[in-house]
């Protein structure tokens, strides 16, 4: 972590004292952050660093804010693919009970393929969005499947197990079956060409669209976000939502998260939070989407708990509209010495905003509740498990933003297992040109990849505004990659201002080119290993690096300011010129968000289609090659620690440990055992 150079309250400083303390008890007994490889993954550990310093009702809390992470695993499992939990539940049953050749090549595919499922929450690629397809044969399968106890099986209720196999395989060979989990091609019905569970068979974007639209008014000033927690299905005919809520659709699921949230709220540090809790309870009772705001809204004001957490139907990345939300968790605590630095940023919001290379018209005139804080990962829970973000800001309704404000949070444990188990990987060796970057990527690289994660999260996703009347949805598929493109854009364009000199945010005005030059990179050339060849790209958060880079390339050729230069067969990224690179991201970001304010639909589509989707075979293929001989996996993710509650006789808890041992496929194995309510079937 980078030091604080801002002044600490006395209470903070100690608190400091004993997270450095705990830091060099742990480079004495090293934690090792990888657990395996496999495909073309990586799963890794993080450490909760200042467990130790959590009060004892804290701990509690975090215990029961655990328990209500884990039961929302399969929501998501479904909500990804229908078929996904009769898939996972048969591959489990064939790896622990199977009793034939495991030493052979289809076994030994299948374990594979299991993990890559674990991994994915489904059948389909976490970031890639195409489906995989397994190792192993067809008759294999089929014979594993055969010899095990029937009983074992999640065939449908009558259904025999041939029958259950002439249903499945087709899902889980056939590459054209279920090809995408989320199409953004603006050339197809993204409805009916997505794979996910969000919507009934058969329905198409323009029903969508239609249904979604004739609830909008224009004139509501506080929408709230209709189809959120929902699958649109149609019954006789007629279309109709069933609602995720207690006694609705995932019910058993809900059922548990509810239970262990209001055990939380037992423990909550203050009335405030426990106002949240019971606000999340209400609206996971009800489904109503206004409670949904009222919960929001006061998440988004409880800024002095310690401990807080994200449980619910969240983020829209997983629906080609944006519209649908996947169920997610998140469990942290503050860490105090790094938050006090990312206050400075929240507390400077309206003086980033005011000086925004925008139109006035599309910034807003009061920033108001901008929250920042750095965190501590204690458990990670549906669509951010064994994946997670490294940032976050929430809420994602404009309106609340707007009155109310945000909160932003940077994972530190998360970005530092990043760092730690990527040691020695030789990957800027490989890939950064020239030994000026390499020294400055070595020196601030961390740094200021951090930096631009607050930045992100804590300023580019608070700041602007729709014009009035503008709907929300208005860009459609290409939304969320466009949304992140303005953030990252604040972020690159402010990481290169003086201001952060002045607010002790860096300490050396050349610190910014390090992140300058790791994203063009990542953008322009690496993220590249994360796809396959003949593919385009698909994933909203590579689509936005994509379209960054390559329209600063494409407008910095002109002056000389960046190019792609070949040197020993080997394709390099050259920047000439730092300062004038930062006048193009200012650009680019006011049109960015002129677009976002404005809802200009072509203008996003342009841009999108233009630099953000294709990709360059010949390069492509030069990347994966380079790439594959560092031997390092494209993708990671994590396996999360076990907390465990002591109790004595009479059933009262009078410690909670936690540890840190527990294998990949134990873990998940558990999860399936013990946090598994759903049927197999929810359609």
């Amino acid at each position: 972590m980078k030091k604080t150079m801002v002044m600490i309250a006395a209470a903070l400083c100690l608190s400091c004292v004993n997270q450095k303390n705990e830091k060099r008890e742990a480079e004495q007994t090293p934690f090792d952050y990888n657990v395996e490889r496999f495909a073309d993954l990586g799963v890794l550990r993080y450490q909760v660093t200042g467990w130790d310093n959590l009060s004892f009702d804290q701990k509690k809390l975090i215990y029961c804010l655990n328990e209500a992470a884990l039961y929302g695993r399969d929501i998501l499992f479904d909500q990804n693919n229908r078929y996904n939990l009769a898939i996972r539940r048969t591959l489990e049953a064939i790896y622990t009970q199977y009793k034939g050749d495991k030493t052979t090549d289809d076994y030994k595919a299948l374990v594979v393929y299991l993990k890559r499922v674990w991994f994915s929450d489904g059948i389909h690629h976490h970031y890639g969005q195409e489906k995989f397809l397994p190792g192993f044969s067809e008759s294999f399968f089929k014979e594993a499947v055969q010899s095990l106890d029937p009983t074992l099986i999640p065939t449908r209720k009558g259904q025999s197990v041939d029958d259950f196999l002439t249903e499945i395989m087709p899902v889980m060979f056939d590459p054209t079956l279920y090809a995408k989990k989320v199409n953004q091609d603006s050339n197809t019905d993204v409805i009916l060409n997505s794979a996910n569970n969000y919507y009934g068979e058969g329905i198409t974007q323009k029903e969508v669209e239609g249904f979604y639209n004739a609830m909008k008014n224009s004139n509501d000033t506080q929408p709230v976000p209709f189809g959120l927690n929902s699958r649109l299905v149609k019954k006789n005919g007629h279309l109709t939502e069933e609602v995720y809520k207690v006694g609705g659709l995932y019910s058993p699921a809900i059922e548990r998260i509810v239970y262990w949230l209001e055990e939380a709220s037992k423990y909550a540090e203050n009335e405030q939070q426990k106002q949240v809790i019971n606000l999340l309870t209400d609206y996971y009772k009800t489904g109503a989407l206004k409670k949904y705001d009222d919960y929001s809204i006061a998440w988004v004001k409880d800024t002095e708990s310690v401990v807080d957490f994200v449980n619910g139907f969240t983020e829209s990345y997983g629906d080609a509209l944006g519209i649908k939300a996947s169920w997610e968790a998140l469990v942290n605590f503050k860490d105090l010495e790094a938050t006090a630095l990312t206050k400075v940023i929240s507390e400077n919001a309206q003086w980033f905003e005011d000086h925004s290379p925008v139109a006035p018209q599309f910034k807003k005139k009061e920033v108001k509740g901008i929250s920042a804080k750095t965190i501590i990962a204690a458990i990670l829970g549906g669509d951010c498990y064994p994946t997670t973000p490294i940032g976050i800001n929430l809420p994602n309704s404009n309106w609340i933003r707007k009155e109310y404000g945000s909160k932003s949070v940077t994972i530190t444990n998360i970005t530092d297992a990043y760092d730690k188990a990527a040691a020695g990987s030789g990957f800027n060796d490989e890939f950064v040109c020239c030994d000026y970057e390499k020294e400055l990527i070595k020196k601030y690289g961390t740094q200021t990849d951090n930096l631009h994660t607050d930045l992100h999260e804590c300023l580019g996703h608070a700041s602007g505004q729709l014009l009035p009347g503008v709907d929300p949805d208005a860009l459609k598929v290409y939304g969320s990659t466009m949304e992140e493109a303005r953030a990252d854009l604040f972020a690159l364009y402010y990481i290169a201002d003086a201001k952060m000199l002045e607010l002790g945010l860096l300490n050396d005005p050349e610190a910014y080119k390090a992140e300058y030059y790791k994203y063009m990179n990542n953008g322009i050339l690496t993220q590249l290993s994360r796809i396959e060849p003949g593919k385009d790209i698909e994933e909203s958060h590579m689509r936005n690096r994509a379209l960054i880079t390559r329209w600063v390339l494409d407008h910095g050729r002109k002056e000389n300011v960046i190019e792609l230069r070949k040197t020993n067969d080997k394709t390099y990224i050259v920047i000439n010129d730092y300062p004038k690179m930062r006048m193009l991201i200012g650009d680019l970001l006011a049109e960015v968000q002129r677009i976002k304010s404005e809802g200009d639909f072509n203008a996003a589509q342009k841009l999108v289609e233009q630099y953000a989707v294709k990709v360059d075979p010949d390069l492509h293929q030069e990347i994966l090659e380079r790439y594959n001989r560092l031997n390092i996996a494209p993708y990671k993710g994590f396996v999360n620690p076990v907390y465990e509650a002591v109790k004595d006789a009479n059933g009262n808890i009078i410690d909670i440990k936690i540890s840190y041992t527990e294998a990949y496929d134990e873990q998940m194995l558990r999860y399936s055992r013990d946090y598994s309510p759903l049927p197999t079937y929810n359609d």
